[in-house]
C-alpha cells in the first residue's frame, strides 16, 4: 500500500517537516554526486559516496569514537527509492504531528524517535554480527512520526494505492488500519531478516524501534493544555 495523502488538515503550515525533506533531499543530491567520483587510498580506489557513508553514518562499533553519526545517520540515504519513500511518507504524516506539537517540539520530537531508532538497530547488529554495516536513513525517525499519528489520529483516513490482484485501486483506510499493517509488515521482515542482519540491507529493528518509541512518548511531547479564568 502507498499513501496518496491524508484526509486530515492541518492549521499550519510545517515548516520544520519540510524544512527536514528539504535538507534530506539536498544532501542526498550531494550524496548521489560523490557516486560517480573516486577516492584513492592506500587499501587502492574507494568510491567517494562510500566513503561519505562510512564517515556520517552510524557505525555500530564505531559508536563510541563517532557519536555525532548518531544524528548524522538520520539526514543520509542509500538510494533513490529510500530517499523518495522515506520523505513521502514524512510528507503525508509529519504535517499533522508537527501542528500537534508545535515546531520546536517536533523537532525535538523526531530527533528522538531517530535515536531511539538508532539504539534498536544497533543492539540487534551488536548482538547478530551486523556491528560493521554502517546504518543510513530518515526511516527511524519518520516511523516514530507514524507511531505517533496512529496514536492521535486513529480514526483519520488515509487515501492509498492498494494492488487487488492485477488491478491497482485507490482505497480510504482508517490511519489506524493503514499504519497498523505497515507495523505489522516491519514486524514480520524484522524475524525473517535476522539471521541476515551481518548483510546489510533494510534496518527493519530501526523502523520498529522508531516506530515504539513515537508511539509511547508522543503523550509526553504534546504542550499542556491551559485554562484560562
Amino acid at each position: 500500500m502507498i499513501p496518496i495523502r491524508d484526509i486530515n488538515p492541518s492549521r499550519s503550515f510545517p515548516v520544520v517537516n519540510v524544512s527536514i525533506i528539504v535538507i534530506c533531499s539536498l544532501i542526498w543530491l550531494h550524496e548521489w554526486r560523490l557516486s560517480d567520483k573516486v577516492i584513492l587510498t592506500l587499501e587502492g580506489p574507494v568510491s567517494a559516496f562510500e566513503v561519505f557513508i562510512r564517515r556520517y553514518g552510524l557505525v555500530p562499533v564505531e559508536i563510541l569514537e563517532r557519536p555525532y553519526t548518531l544524528l548524522t545517520h538520520m539526514f543520509l540515504h542509500g538510494g533513490w527509492f529510500h530517499i523518495i519513500g522515506n520523505m513521502w511518507f514524512l510528507w503525508v504524516f509529519g504535517d499533522n504531528v508537527e501542528d500537534k506539537l508545535g515546531r520546536f517540539r517536533y523537532i525535538m520530537f523526531y530527533l528522538t524517535c531517530g535515536l531511539g531508532a538508532a539504539f534498536a538497530q544497533t543492539f540487534v547488529s551488536l548482538l547478530f554480527g551486523g556491528g560493521t554495516v554502517p546504518m543510513v536513513g530518515a526511516s527511524g525517525a519518520v516511523s516514530g512520526v507514524l507511531g505517533a499519528y496512529m496514536r492521535m489520529f486513529p480514526h483519520a483516513r488515509v487515501l492509498a494505492l492498494v494492488p487487488i490482484f492485477f488491478f491497482i485501486t485507490f482505497v480510504e483506510i482508517p490511519a489506524l488500519i493503514f499504519i497498523g499493517l505497515w507495523f505489522l509488515i516491519q514486524i514480520v521482515n524484522g524475524i525473517v531478516s535476522l539471521p541476515m542482519v551481518g548483510l546489510g540491507g533494510v534496518a527493519w529493528y530501526a523502523h520498529i524501534g522508531g516506530f515504539l518509541v513515537g508511539y509511547m512518548l508522543i503523550g509526553r511531547f504534546l504542550p499542556r493544555q491551559r485554562y484560562y479564568y
